[in-house]
């Protein structure tokens, strides 16, 4: 799947035009394109490499959002995840929660009950089991690891895990080319156009070919997440500040004493009483997140040592045995989170409700532009369907209706995922272990990856020797990400495609090896190939990963 402009993108009558390719522009361009629309989606860098690629991985009702009193958020997201429980059962998957409450919690085991009870009630169409409420014996005979100074007793309940959340906006723009959008990333919008009080379209340009190009459309959405404000300003806008992000960070550890077997421990942090989570993930542990408003730069964003060690020290203290230090960060990660721009008050009570800004009831001169603040990776798939909604409100459009709550996205097509998966397992030639990870990151597409390999077998084969099960890239995964998957270069592919970047080395150990197959399989110079490996690890280097700490302190 090539990456081209059309020739005739300037004359071409698109209907609706997307600023974006994080999970909710791709999901608004797929539900559009579903219904009939004539779709542009464009990105100033690759699918879903902005806010989507920091998140916590969660599929979600917002349990704390119980305390603001946001039930209608919450009501939402529950439903939200059992469809995406449905049309994507390969990248979202039920995790347990274990919330310890210990004396000092500001929340008591009689208000965790109550938020249960709530929860229950309003997830009561769903697949998942319901809470339950734990001793404090009882919850250290099932997490022994957990301090038992002053525990209280534990609550349970399920949530869902998007264990790729790259993956799901990457599939939802799969979807939308198949069906007819035409999708464009490297391509970054400079200018609003504008006639007659309306945006009719947008200035972009392309980061890869060079120039400049324009395309029209009569609806605009505006939808760059922390960028909104920023693509306002390229339309003249004079409007009020829309987004106003904070900026959460992870760190990611090996298996340490202590540390949940299963599930996740949701914990209030003794520092600040604010909510964490310690996360199974990717054959590791996921630690975050941390919640502070952020005024740097939104294209660089990396995590500070006063927030690594803060999630340290949670972590050490709600598991003591866990000795967790520097040493075992093994990289880390942050974004910002794009949320309504609120100048006061804690980062943790501004809302997670997203919000469809209709700029034509609002200011002028700015009919035919809509910009979205907020959004969570649970509800993207409402949004999209609100935002679409709208979009027909203002084509004046007889509408056929959303669909996308009933067909499975691409890597999700199948009768029994189940049974398709035992089957490619027993059939694959592959090893358990690496037939799995191309299950767990490309569904019922797993057997096109191994097409894509032909006769060669060493495209079949693991390009590192030490490559670990979360890492385990084949050579087969680069082809398909280029071909199949709208990659553009080895950092779409390591980090967005094939997942091997968010392994225990960050793909340090297979992005050469990934390059030499960019290089034999795709036409590749030798020199393209050293300067894309050049730019993958500069650009790693805000994770703060351990190789090249260690590479640094052997220089020094």
């Amino acid at each position: 799947m090539s990456r081209s402009i059309p020739r005739d993108i300037r004359q071409y009558p698109f209907d609706l035009i997307v600023i974006g390719a994080g999970i909710n522009g791709a999901g608004i361009a797929r539900d559009a394109a579903m219904r009939g629309l004539r779709v542009l989606l464009l990105d100033k860098g690759d699918i879903s490499d902005g806010t989507t690629q920091w998140s916590t991985r969660l599929i979600h009702g917002g349990l704390r959002y119980l305390e603001y009193y946001e039930f209608g958020l919450v009501r939402e997201s529950l439903r939200e995840r059992e469809i995406l429980l449905h049309i994507a059962p390969h990248l979202v998957r039920p995790l347990g929660f274990l919330v310890p409450v210990y004396e000092r919690s500001k929340r008591g085991p009689r208000t965790i009950r109550l938020g249960m009870i709530a929860y229950d009630l309003l997830s009561f169409d769903k697949s998942l089991e319901n809470h339950r409420m734990f001793s404090a014996r009882e919850a250290l005979e099932r997490e022994p690891g957990l301090n038992p100074e002053g525990l209280l007793g534990a609550a349970f309940y399920y949530d869902a895990q998007a264990e790729y959340a790259e993956r799901l906006a990457v599939e939802n723009a799969l979807s939308a080319a198949r069906h007819g959008a035409v999708v464009l990333t490297y391509a970054r919008v400079e200018r609003l156009l504008q006639e007659g009080g309306s945006v009719v379209g947008v200035e972009f340009a392309d980061l890869l070919g060079g120039g400049r190009h324009t395309a029209r459309a009569p609806v605009t959405v505006n939808v760059a997440g922390p960028w909104v404000d920023e693509v306002l300003r390229g339309g003249g806008y004079g409007g009020p500040r829309l987004i106003g992000g904070t900026k959460g960070s992870h760190i990611v550890v090996d298996p340490f004493p202590g540390a949940p077997r299963e599930e996740a421990l949701y914990v209030e942090a003794r520092r600040d009483g604010r909510p964490y989570f310690i996360v199974p993930w990717n054959g590791r542990y996921l630690i975050g997140t941390t919640d502070l408003r952020y005024e740097g730069d939104l294209d660089h964003v990396e995590a500070t040592e006063e927030e690594i060690e803060y999630l340290l020290d949670e972590t050490n203290h709600v598991i003591p045995g866990a000795n967790l230090s520097r040493e075992d960060v093994l990289f880390t990660y942050s974004g910002v989170r794009p949320l309504p721009y609120q100048p006061e008050g804690e980062a943790g009570s501004i809302t997670r409700r997203h919000i469809i800004h209709d700029h034509a009831r609002d200011e002028r001169p700015t009919g035919g532009l809509v910009s979205i603040v907020g959004g969570k990776l649970t509800t993207y798939r409402n949004l999209a369907r609100q935002t679409v909604n709208l979009v027909y409100e203002k084509l004046r459009l007889p509408d056929p209706g959303c669909r996308t709550d009933r067909i499975p996205l691409p890597g999700g097509l199948a009768d029994d995922f189940a049974a398709f998966a035992a089957d490619f397992k027993a059939t694959s030639g592959l090893s358990e272990e690496l037939a799995g990870r191309l299950l767990r990151v490309y569904g019922t597409r797993a057997p096109e990856v191994l097409e894509c390999a032909g006769d060669d077998a060493s495209l079949r084969m693991p390009l590192s020797s030490r490559a670990s099960l979360p890492t385990g890239l084949i050579g087969a995964e680069v082809v398909y990400a280029f071909r199949r998957e709208m990659a553009q270069t080895l950092a779409d592919v390591l980090l967005r495609r094939s997942m091997a970047g968010m392994g225990p080395r960050v793909a340090l150990d297979v992005d050469e090896a990934a390059a030499e197959v960019a290089r034999k399989h795709l036409g590749w110079s030798e020199e393209r190939a050293a300067e894309e490996v050049r730019r993958y690890r500069e650009f790693v280097r805000r994770y703060h990963p351990k190789d090249f700490r260690r590479r640094k302190a052997v220089n020094v």
